[in-house]
Parts: C-alpha cells; structure tokens; sequence
C-alpha cells in the first residue's frame, strides 16, 4: 500500500471495488447503503449460508410458530441484488485474506473449487456463531443451538417431540422458551447465574420476565448448571445438573451466548477482545480493514470496550462504514436500542445500563405490567427498560438520541406519563 491508505486513520480514496465478508444485517445494509449515497463502484457479499440473506430475529418466534415462511424473513426480494448490481455469493467460506498492495487478496471455497480474487477494500461483517457447551452428551444430534436459519429448521422440527431444557436464561433461550411454551411442549429453563439475563438487564426487569415465565408454566431452574446429556438407544432422556437433580428432556436448546468469528480478522493480525476490536469510524486497528456487526467489539470515547449484537448496532455500523467509504462525514449516532418479544411479554431497551450509579423503576398503577426501569449516571439519564411500554419507549429513545439527560427527579413522579415529562425534548 502506497500514500494515505498506508496511514493508520488517515483518509483513503474511494475504493473501485468493495468486498463484504458476511451477507447478513449488516453486509447487506452496507452493500444498500453505498448504493443509496450513489457509489457506482463494485460490490460483493460473500456469505458461507447457502441462503439468500434472511432476517434473524424471527427465529426464535415467528418462524418457530409456522407463522414465518423462508421467503418471508429474506432480507431483500431476490432479484434486489441483480437489479442494484450487487453481487452476491453464496455457499462460499472464505478461507485465507492477505493485505497485498492496493488492497486485499481473498481465497474462497465454492462448489469445491479454490478460487482467488483482489479488491480494493475489505469489510468483515462475519458475524458470531453460537457457543456450544462442553460435557459429556452434549454431542448428541438432539442438543441443539439457535443462530442461523438451518438451526431454526432443526428446532422446529423437535418442538413436539418431548420436553425441551433451555440451558442458558438469555434472550434466544427465553423468546424459545416462551414460543414453545405456546405451542404446548413442556419446558424448563437451567441457568447457572442467580437470575436471569444477568449481563444484559438489571435485576427488576430480571425478576419480572421470571416470574412472567413461570407464569406461563415454564420451569425456571436458577443457580444450577448442567452436568451431562443423558441418553440412550431412544435419544436424549434427561438433564443431569451439578447438583444431581435429572431433568426429563427429548430435546436440549443450548442459549448460552454467541462468539464474534475473528478468525479472518487474526490472519490479518487485527486486534481482537471478543470481537474485532473497531473505533467509532467502524475501524480495525490496522487503519484499513473496516468491521461491522456483530463481529465487532467498540471501544468508546473513555476507553472502554464492550460489544453489541442487535439489529439496530448492523444497520448504524453499515451506514458509519458507508460514510468512511464514501469519504463522506460519518452520521451522528443515536443511542443503541434492543428488543425482545417473549411470550406477550415485550422488551425493549434504549442506551447501555454499564457504568450507571443509580436507578428508578416507573410501574403505572393502572396497568401493572407496564414497567419502566430507568438508569442514572449521576443526575443523568443513560439507559431505560420498557416492559410492555412502547410509547415510553419511543419517548425515551428519542430523548437519548437527542442529547436530552433528565435525572430521577425529574421523572419520579409516575402520576404524570412520561411522554408529558420529556416533552420538552420531543417538542
């Protein structure tokens, strides 16, 4: 590499070709993006799925309903790619990258040949895999995971096969949870941790999604890990935990967290701490690589590091990579959100709960399942739960991504709505 593409941050001219490796929220929406802000050069996804990009979220829910259809959680209509001359290939795990001058060489197996090309510039979007566990039994073709659309099949398919243990009490493991729950299979939930969705909730709105499972004669097992698979001739008969209970089970769902695939980013020598570790600029530490989704780790302004996997973080990280692409000013970033529909319990959160130094929980006495969960860094509003209250929600996330910082005084009374207390901010 010669001139300011040598440079580490520096700006690079505007690449003739693009390579994405990952074909799903987030490699699609740069691929969408860049076309969108009229980049007329070539773009390629690569995606090792033998599908055309799909819709994850639905996974866990509509689809293991039979209300969602392989056509209905494509991401785009077929013939989008061909039409916005975005090529993309399936099938094909790329197996080697190699900074070369000017840009990058990419090997790829397809249809059991080794082919190599080069392109002017490399996005990794390779996503995360789920983690498996480790102990004996847990081999077996009836313990399962959920990440891809494959996975999905698989799982649909033993939902009525005999009781299913959950291992792990967060979101995938819950949303299944809840859909299978609805769908007649007897369920029971292990997770190691004290309670539920520990890393990613605080412990009010942990503790009301439990009892709302329990509620649904789902069985929740806290404080107990799993020991061993047993099974036999007939399959998977039971969950034996540390504590020597035997859990009856047909099927095992493994929830116990995903793992960003890095290993592209390694051969390249990119820095990596659980993901690849990228700036506000979608920026690896070799200045030139960009990476986005959920392969990524951020590091924010004060130095921090923490990852986000979610819908919203591709779509914000694809529009920053398009921007730096393009050479264009990278958009202001609104604050993260998330959602989680389990059961008719629905979820939804805005910023990052990490750091807060106090909170407030809002119940609205006329309707009890509304909750809000509100977090405080000081006397500053950073992150909010809302159970079952989407029009909080909405108020909330727009007040956050505006800049707006009320502290608990100012939303303390739970007589006056929140969309009335940040009115100022929505106006």
């Amino acid at each position: 590499m010669t001139g300011a593409q040598d440079m580490p941050g520096a700006e690079a001219p505007v690449p003739h070709n693009v390579v994405v490796v990952g074909a799903s929220h987030a490699g699609v929406q740069l691929a969408d993006r860049l076309r969108a802000e009229g980049y007329t050069g070539e773009i390629t996804l690569i995606s090792h799925e033998s599908h055309l990009p799909y819709q994850r979220p639905p996974l866990s829910k509509a689809w293991l309903k039979g209300e969602a259809s392989t056509d209905s959680v494509l991401l785009r209509d077929p013939a989008h790619y061909a039409d916005q001359k975005i090529e993309l290939i399936t099938g094909t795990r790329v197996e080697q990258l190699e900074r070369v001058p000017g840009g990058v060489e990419v090997w790829f197996s397809r249809r059991g040949e080794r082919q190599t090309r080069r392109f002017d510039q490399l996005v990794l979007a390779t996503g995360a895999r789920a983690r498996r566990l480790t102990l004996p039994g847990a081999d077996h073709p009836d313990v399962l995971v959920l990440r891809d659309l494959d996975h999905a099949r698989s799982l649909a398919a033993r939902v009525q096969a005999g009781p299913i243990v959950v291992i792990g009490g967060g979101f995938v493991g819950l949303e299944v949870a809840a859909t299978a729950r609805a769908l007649g299979a007897e369920v029971t939930v292990i997770e190691a941790g004290e309670r539920l969705l520990a890393r990613a909730v605080g412990p009010d709105t942990a503790a009301t999604l439990l009892a709302a499972h329990r509620a649904m004669a789902t069985e929740v097992v806290l404080g107990a890990a799993p020991a061993e698979i047993l099974h036999g001739d007939n399959g998977i008969h039971a969950v034996r935990l540390d504590d020597g209970r035997e859990i009856p089970a047909a099927t095992v769902l493994v929830g116990i967290g995903a793992q960003a695939r890095t290993e592209l980013a390694e051969q390249l020598g990119l820095e990596c701490d659980g993901g690849v570790v990228v700036d506000e600029r979608c920026r690896a530490s070799d200045g030139w690589t960009l990476a986005i989704g959920d392969c990524t780790t951020h590091v924010s302004g004060a130095g921090s590091r923490y990852r986000l996997e979610s819908v919203d973080n591709a779509v914000e990280q694809a529009n920053t990579a398009a921007a730096v692409l393009l050479g264009r000013p990278v958009p202001d970033r609104a604050a993260p959100w998330f959602w989680s529909d389990q059961g008719d319990q629905k979820l939804q959160i805005t910023g990052l709960i990490g750091g807060h130094t106090s909170m407030l929980v809002r119940v609205d006495p006329e309707r009890p399942r509304r909750r809000v969960a509100l977090y405080f860094a000081g006397a500053a509003l950073v992150a909010a739960e809302c159970l079952n209250s989407p029009a909080d929600f909405v108020a909330l996330r727009s007040a956050l991504g505006r800049g707006y910082r009320p502290g608990p005084d100012d939303l303390s009374d739970t007589s006056i709505p929140l969309k009335k207390l940040l009115a100022p901010v929505r106006g």
